[in-house]
């Protein structure tokens, strides 16, 4: 018996290492058509996300160039979905499942879609991030003239992934950590709290059966009686 407490809390430190390992799932949002670098305005635009894990629902976000996160849709894994104000359509955008991935439409994409585009799911307690899909118009820009010859030179358009806000690391970063707190600075504690429980049972299971050893008995085994007095006798 005095071995059980012991299982115990080898049990318990085992679930800890288990619940602390953890396991992340691989996700990637892109745009489904390889060749599209930049979306067009009043064009539709495509993205799916990509993921190991088919059973637990995906989240669309988008981030502004504030760097605001906005809520698109939840796709559940029947690939059900649910927009802005608990609606189960939305006027601007196509969601649903197709296998291990998720898929995203913006019907018309304007000045508004713009933005880096994440999937998220939620799983065990735990929030696990994509990686970000950049979605901005390309932007135009006037190049000084350096001759004559290039004074006529007026609009050019450059790659908007060299100065327009690439997805925020930093703020991911941030986010994870501070996910990462609230999930597993409660589970240390009861991890903790368990461990010393498990302690405070063994050393008092211990306490009891010094005390029980205590007690000698007679070699014949039956406890020793007092001699009653010839009087009593009737």
């Amino acid at each position: 018996m005095a071995r059980a407490p012991a299982l115990l809390l080898l049990l318990a430190l085992e679930l800890c290492c288990l619940g602390i390992r953890g396991h992340r799932y691989q996700m990637r949002a892109r745009f489904r058509d390889r060749n599209i670098k930049h979306p067009q305005e009043g064009e539709q635009l495509e993205l799916e996300c990509l993921t190991n894990k088919d059973d637990s629902g995906m989240f669309w976000i988008r981030q502004d160039m504030g760097g605001t996160l906005h809520f698109i849709v939840f796709i559940s894994s029947l690939s059900r979905t649910t927009f802005e104000r608990n609606e189960r359509t939305s006027t601007r955008f196509w969601a649903w499942k197709d296998g291990t991935i998720y898929r995203l439409v913006v019907k018309s994409f304007t000045p508004q879609d713009e933005g880096n585009y994440f999937c998220l799911m939620n799983s065990n307690q735990m929030l696990y991030f994509s990686s970000g899909q950049p979605a901005f118009f390309p932007v135009t820009t006037t190049a000084a003239p350096t001759t004559a010859a290039a004074t006529n030179q007026t609009d050019i358009t450059r790659d908007p992934c060299l100065k327009s806000p690439a997805p925020d690391t930093s703020k991911e970063k941030e986010l994870n950590y501070f996910c990462d707190i609230l999930i597993w600075v409660p589970l240390s504690v009861t991890c903790l709290l368990l461990l010393l429980a498990l302690a405070i049972t063994i050393m008092l299971c211990q306490q009891t059966r010094r005390r029980r050893c205590r007690c000698k008995r007679p070699a014949n085994g039956k406890p020793n009686m007092k001699p009653i007095p010839p009087g009593q006798y009737t």
